[in-house]
């Protein structure tokens, strides 16, 4: 089968950048995940290249982050095709300054992580007007709201309707708790809107302490297909967040079953063919 290609590539190196937010998850809290660990773990055969995303650190070091992890990428065996750089959009000041610097750092598309901030953060003008200088440079944003703020980024992908934004993690289903409903509506929507793609990811972990499984996480990616298509759906890891289920392998195991109960193009679609195409990547 295709090797895919990873768009959701975290790499946490301490000593280059602040990760506040591992704190109190004991699988991730105080460790380095390098790239040289990613790539025992996910070889050739499985995982072509990655994009690199962003790892949600402490707010005065994401520029050296993005920095960084350019600089990884300018190692010929890094197989790191593009970059997600963290963005501030909720604030003008140095904001188009850091976009100008980022189109020399390889990178293809930004992140603002939505899910711990407050609603209305992407409410404000200021913050789409800036979403939509992403879209006008032919850049990618990707969005990473929690289920139940669903509805704030329909919102969000009506009013930046010029910019591809790719809904990170299938939208954060509530799988320990059920919570197929409202989520399974609130996905539709976001699927009717043509600008809007859906990354396949993260689902692994938010299912219940020793319940991660391919069963468990079959009712949410089977609706995420028949809503998006799999012409609209990219993969990611999440690693290492994927280790708060059962690690990388056991994920790359489940989306091979799940690729193969589709058709070879379809597969071929969510491994690689919509990620060169929304994120303007090549292998």
């Amino acid at each position: 089968m295709i090797p895919l290609i990873d768009t959701h590539q975290h790499l946490v190196y301490p000593d280059v950048a602040g990760y506040g937010w591992t704190a109190g998850i004991p699988v991730l809290a105080d460790k380095a995940f390098t790239l040289e660990t990613y790539q025992e773990l996910a070889d050739q055969r499985s995982v072509a290249a990655t994009i690199f995303m962003e790892t949600g650190v402490d707010d005065a070091d994401y520029k050296a982050e993005a920095r960084f992890a350019a600089e990884l990428a300018g190692r010929p065996s890094s197989r790191i095709i593009g970059l997600i750089a963290s963005c501030r959009p909720e604030s003008d000041e140095g904001y188009e300054a850091w976009l100008d610097e980022c189109a020399g750092l390889n990178v293809v598309g930004f992140r603002r992580i939505l899910h711990v901030m407050p609603d209305d953060l992407s409410q404000s003008e200021t913050f789409r007007r800036n979403i939509r200088e992403i879209g006008r440079r032919g850049l990618v944003f990707d969005m990473c709201f929690l289920a139940a703020q669903l509805p704030i980024a329909l919102e969000l992908a009506k009013a930046c309707d010029n910019t591809s934004l790719v809904l990170d993690h299938c939208g954060v289903p509530d799988i320990a708790g059920g919570g197929l409903d409202p989520w399974r509506a609130h996905i539709g929507e976001l699927a009717a809107l043509p600008n809007v793609t859906c990354k396949l990811s993260g689902v692994l972990a938010y299912c219940a302490a020793g319940e991660a499984s391919l069963d468990a996480i079959r009712p949410y990616v089977d609706h995420v297909i028949e809503t998006f298509g799999p012409g609209r759906i990219v993969w990611g890891s999440d690693w290492p967040v994927v280790d708060m289920a059962n690690g990388l392998p056991d994920w790359l195991a489940a989306t091979r079953t799940i690729l193969e109960g589709l058709s070879e193009d379809e597969a071929a679609q969510i491994a690689q063919e919509n990620t060169k195409r929304v994120y303007k990547v090549s292998v």
